[in-house]
């Protein structure tokens, strides 16, 4: 199959994005260019990545002095006492400026990694291979890393750009429907703030993409990587117009910590609810119209994923979240920041809507019944 390559490019940064099945094939012959004078790589890998993977990438990189770390990618592992314990296993090995980490896994795997290569010897040369669909169409562009805390979900990292990103599909042919649909979310985020069009092709071709079908998969994740990349050049470190690609994660990652990042509900699924209930909060707001809810909620009915918002027309349910709304990265005082939706592929720009906690209660009945 056709492997796209598509360009991560701005002021200070350049690296490409592999598209397809079986470009882990390449990466030797990337690395011998990207990174000329690597001796050693440490490759953090995911336990839950199939071993002929491992096998794989032993006999391509068998000119290197490689070393393997297994890593158990859970919310729970995302923290500070696993990047060091990782960075001194790295230490003993002494890799040293001109080295290179390559993550194996999903995007728990990938911000772990990348955080340790962005704060090891001040930076290492670092690759990600993503391994599932939300990382290879989503977390694995963009630069952004780092781990949980107590207080709430990625409140501690660095960004940090790879220098080659390889989205190998192969791997996703061994990922669950839950795990598809993980990634799909972010797919069909991307399409809901940015492409109208690109949403009216998710709606024949969903189908496609969660039985993983070849060509309807790499064009779905390649779409996808460009429409961050597009925000992401423009605002490297989140500062303004990226936070746009946080439309429905306000209150997915308030769902998540809620739930202390069970294993019941993925991040996912936690952003196929939020994305409904940020619409029903532009709704209620008079920012978008009924049909642009109805719209967004249709796409999840024709593909079995009405079951992320039922429970959220109690709005018992929806004011439990909002003591988690408050350590959300995009707020910078007491009130609560939402990117809402003016219409598919169109979102209100961040800042706009700051809402106080009081007054986001006084709605939540409203939310509820739309």
């Amino acid at each position: 199959m056709k492997m796209h390559e598509i360009k991560f490019k701005n002021s200070s940064q350049n690296y490409s994005i592999i598209i397809g099945s079986n470009s882990l094939s390449i990466i030797q012959k990337k690395i011998k260019k990207i990174c000329p004078k690597t001796k050693k790589i440490a490759l953090i890998f995911d336990n839950k990545v199939p071993r002929k993977f491992k096998n794989i990438l032993k006999k391509k990189l068998k000119n290197y002095e490689t070393f393997f770390f297994p890593f158990n990618a859970t919310e729970k592992s995302k923290s500070l006492k696993t990047v060091d314990s990782l960075l001194q296993k790295i230490l003993l090995k002494n890799l040293n400026r001109s080295d290179l980490i390559i993550s194996v896994g999903g995007g728990i795997t990938g911000d772990v990694s990348g955080f340790v290569a962005s704060i090891y010897k001040r930076g290492v040369n670092f690759i990600n291979v993503p391994t599932t669909l939300l990382a290879q169409a989503d977390s694995a562009i963009g630069g952004k890393t780092g781990v949980n805390s107590s207080q709430g979900k990625n409140l501690i990292g660095s960004f940090y750009q790879p220098k080659l990103v390889i989205n190998d599909t192969s791997f996703l042919n061994s990922l669950p429907k839950k795990e598809m649909i993980c990634g799909y979310a972010e797919i069909l985020k991307h399409s809901i703030i940015k492409d109208k069009n690109f949403f009216n092709w998710l709606n024949k071709n969903t189908k496609y993409i969660l039985s993983k079908k070849g060509k309807e998969l790499s064009y779905a994740i390649k779409k996808s990587c460009e429409i961050k990349i597009y925000y992401v050049i423009r605002d490297t470190n989140e500062k303004g117009l990226r936070m746009i690609l946080n439309f429905g994660h306000t209150f997915a990652h308030a769902i998540e910590v809620k739930n202390n990042y069970s294993k019941k509900i993925s991040h996912g699924e936690a952003v196929l609810s939020g994305m409904i209930l940020a619409t029903r909060l532009s709704l209620v707001k008079k920012v978008c119209n009924k049909n642009t809810l109805r719209e967004i909620e249709q796409i999840y009915k024709k593909n079995n994923l009405k079951y992320t918002f039922n429970k959220y027309s109690n709005h018992k349910l929806i004011n439990s979240l909002i003591p988690f709304l408050k350590s959300d990265k995009k707020n910078d005082d007491d009130r609560i920041n939402f990117i809402l939706l003016k219409k598919i592929g169109k979102t209100t720009t961040p800042g706009k809507f700051k809402i106080p906690i009081y007054r986001l209660k006084s709605q939540i009945k409203s939310i509820s019944q739309c």
